[in-house]
């Protein structure tokens, strides 16, 4: 055991006959099914329930109020200020409790680009959160182990539950980040997402505030020219599949930095949802789905170890985690040059935006902000038409700046290095979800290649009458070329522009809490207005 960790276990009073240090993910896998926490699939791949709660709970995500974050978080319903002292308490009682116990230390670190590198130590309940920890965190070499000196500590204990009223919390589950402390406590919860979200959220205020560099939810490939590009969407818009192109290199699927010398992954593995996962379908996530990757809340087929993926018994929210090697086509070292093209995905289910559109600085920042895709009905009880949805810079539960921030800096970066933004739209057309029919995935996938090798540099654009979208009028690869204008796919046209006039107006409410602090240059990026309000937010 090195001295300095040695040191770190006296800090903390850990006792280290109880602590178990780096142990390998077979070792890992093995503790957990002689625990009898998990079992073993046909693939080789360990399989867990995560317990109560199968995905994150955002309502019990809070961010510790002090002289750090105190005049930068944009405090609300995503950003929950708790009080230091209630964290004091609690931090005491956490460590109390893992104390008693068998724990399980991994070491690893964030951040690809070495200069931006942030070391991270997990203090596990579990072997397979542990196990977790080192699928998705960038991990270390031989030499890097005894001298590892961590800059931020999660402690993980999904067995420790909260009192409300004695801990300032909302129920017994918990996660709270303490950017003094440097540390996350996550406690009444196994679901392992609250971990990577955690650190994703620290990177996300650390870097932008800090070292003036773009985080991004989203997923990034590279060409064999060197051309990087960058995917946003959010669940269902395709961001994965898109993404993951035989032709292209995957630099990462899910966080992600932006400097001025180019993009960098965050992380050291994938955390995929697995749904309906099929080898046809997702060909990488498939064959990544072997010994050493973690598979939760799954079940198998009957009488078998193989997984059944279309069981949503548990949660509709099944997933996988698993190193990055375990993907054949990877970029080496998650590193790449500033991206030719960024695209926004969304799955417009109203069937109005049209497949593919080029925005302007103006529209690439406002349309990021907006972070919009729609639900189709039957998705959630009570859903019964599209319903549009909207989360900031596509990724709204895991910023703790205000939006504006981080759509400054995007334009910022389009100017400087020339960048040509995307709107996609991988939903309906033809009308909306009911009627239409959805965009087909070789349409889509031949008009990102064709924006990807510049061939609708020089095509002609009609602006679309209501979102003043630039829409190519031709683009090669594609089977109909009438489906680049969405309104000559339906048979009503005045239906069609009744229901873009609607979207807009969607876009214009969900729009007005950002207008305060939006510039007048992002606010003129958006949709005609038909009789809304004011967007000038005072301005």
């Amino acid at each position: 055991m090195s001295s300095q960790l040695s040191i770190f276990l006296e800090h903390l009073s850990l006792d280290p006959a109880k602590v178990h240090y780096m142990k390998t993910p077979a070792e890992l896998i093995e503790d957990t099914i002689l625990k009898r926490q998990g079992v073993l699939a046909d693939t080789g791949a360990l399989c867990i329930d995560t317990g109560k709660f199968t995905g994150r709970s955002p309502k019990d995500r809070f961010i510790v109020r002090d002289a750090i974050t105190d005049p930068a978080v944009d405090w609300g319903a995503v950003n929950k200020p708790f009080e230091q002292e209630k964290y004091e308490v609690l931090k005491k009682e956490i460590l109390d409790y893992v104390r008693q116990r068998e724990t399980y230390i991994h070491d690893g670190y964030v951040c690809a680009d070495e200069n931006y590198r942030l070391n991270v130590r997990v203090i596990a309940e579990y072997p397979w959160s542990a196990l977790f920890a080192n699928n998705m965190f960038l991990r270390l070499h031989a030499d890097e182990v005894a001298n590892f000196a961590p800059e931020w500590t999660v402690v993980c204990a999904p067995g420790y539950l909260a009192d409300p009223a004695k801990h300032g919390t909302r129920q017994a589950n918990f996660a709270i980040i303490n950017f003094t402390d440097r540390a996350i406590l996550i406690g009444g919860t196994g679901y392992t997402g609250e971990i990577k979200k955690g650190i994703f959220s620290v990177l996300n205020f650390l870097l932008p505030h800090d070292e003036k560099i773009l985080s991004m939810h989203c997923s990034s490939n590279v060409g064999k020219q060197g051309d990087t590009a960058i995917f946003f969407g959010l669940s269902g818009t395709g961001k994965t599949t898109l993404s993951a192109d035989p032709q292209r290199s995957l630099i990462g699927d899910d966080e992600h930095g932006w400097s001025d010398e180019g993009v960098f992954n965050f992380e050291g593995g994938c955390y995929a949802k697995c749904v309906d996962l099929i080898e046809e379908k997702e060909p990488d996530i498939f064959r990544a789905i072997r010994h050493g990757a973690l598979l939760e809340n799954i079940r198998f087929c009957p009488g078998t170890r193989t997984v059944d993926y279309a069981n949503i018994s548990v949660t509709e929210n099944t997933r996988v985690s698993y190193p990055l090697y375990h993907i054949q086509n990877m970029m080496p070292g998650s590193v790449a040059g500033n991206p030719r093209n960024v695209f926004f995905l969304t799955a417009d289910a109203f069937g109005v935006l049209p497949p593919i559109s080029k925005l302007t600085p103006e529209q690439a920042m406002y349309h990021f902000i907006s972070g919009y895709t729609a639900k189709v009905a039957g998705t959630e009880a009570g859903v019964t038409e599209p319903q549009a949805t909207f989360s900031a810079c596509f990724g709204a539960p895991f910023l703790p700046l205000h939006p504006t921030y981080y759509a400054g800096m995007l334009g910022d970066l389009m100017r400087r290095h020339k960048v040509n933004v995307w709107l996609v739209n991988t939903g309906w057309s033809g009308g909306p979800y009911g009627v239409g029919s959805r965009i087909k995935l070789s349409n889509t996938r031949a008009m990102i290649t064709a924006a990807l090798e510049g061939n609708l540099s020089h095509v002609r654009y009609k602006t679309h009458e209501v979102f003043n979208l630039a829409m190519p009028m031709s683009c090669p690869g594609i089977s109909d070329q009438n489906i680049l204008n969405p309104v000559q796919t339906w048979k009503d046209q005045e239906a069609y522009k009744e229901k873009a006039i609607t979207l807009a107006q969607a876009f214009h409410r969900n729009f007005f809490k950002y207008a305060a602090q939006a510039s007048a240059e992002i606010l003129s990026g958006g949709p005609d207005k038909f009789g809304e309000v004011d967007m000038s937010g005072g301005k």
